[in-house]
């Protein structure tokens, strides 16, 4: 099939409820344009470097969402015109985020993301980090950012039993932290799913999955 019938296949199969971020990696600006036309307009970057080289190219309706590890030195850069960052790990961060944002007078929505996966590999706080940093006075002092929700990845694997145990857990604990609210933080964001397992997250709780590779393919090479 091709990347528009793809992209329409997955939106059939998903809950009006449920956002569906395009994943960009790798990917030319044709192919982008492809699901651009066909309606899409929210686009997941993994890096910094070629989230830059892509959106001066593509119309400025589109929300942009950084969905890979990000330090703090490169969030000047994105701050002008990100809409989410599904990748807050650190208090340190979302004050590097807030500070940036402030200088572009805007409010970035954030994800704080959580490790629920058994790879060493994976990013993220532990659910009392993210409870610990929730409740810091620190956090009370910053305006420009808004924190949206929580975004976990689950262990690669093919055990299903496995994947939907991670999102189990990660779902209970979203729910449990939708119950704080303050001028910053407001949760409705769960950040669940990629091309693999999206289906899975969606039956636990998932409100955005982040798909790439259904959409465009495997990809042919990683820069």
């Amino acid at each position: 099939m091709s990347i528009v019938e793809n992209y329409k296949k997955i939106l059939t199969s998903i809950p009006d409820t449920v956002k569906l971020v395009v994943v960009t990696k790798t990917q030319s600006i044709d192919n982008i344009m492809q699901v651009y036309s066909a309606g899409g307009r929210f686009f997941g970057e993994n890096k910094v470097q070629e989230l830059l080289s892509k959106q001066p190219q593509l119309p400025d309706d589109i929300e942009w969402h950084l969905i890979g590890h990000l330090q703090t030195n490169k969030v000047k850069y994105i701050a002008p015109f990100i809409s989410f960052i599904h990748s807050i790990d650190s208090l340190k961060l979302l004050k590097e985020v807030n500070k940036q944002a402030q200088k572009s007078n805007r409010v970035i929505y954030c994800l704080l993301q959580v490790y629920i996966a058994k790879e060493d590999t994976k990013f993220g706080l532990d659910f009392e980090e993210a409870e610990h940093l929730l409740a810091s006075e620190d956090l009370k002092e910053l305006t420009n950012i808004t924190i949206a929700g929580l975004m976990g990845m689950a262990t690669n694997t093919n055990d299903r039993q496995q994947i939907a145990g991670e999102f189990q857990s990660l779902n209970r604990f979203f729910e449990k932290l939708k119950s704080i609210t303050s001028h910053n933080i407001h949760f409705t964001t769960l950040s669940m799913g990629m091309s693999s397992d999206y289906l899975i997250a969606i039956e636990n709780g998932s409100n955005l999955i982040r798909v790439g590779s259904s959409i465009f393919g495997e990809r042919k090479f990683n820069p």
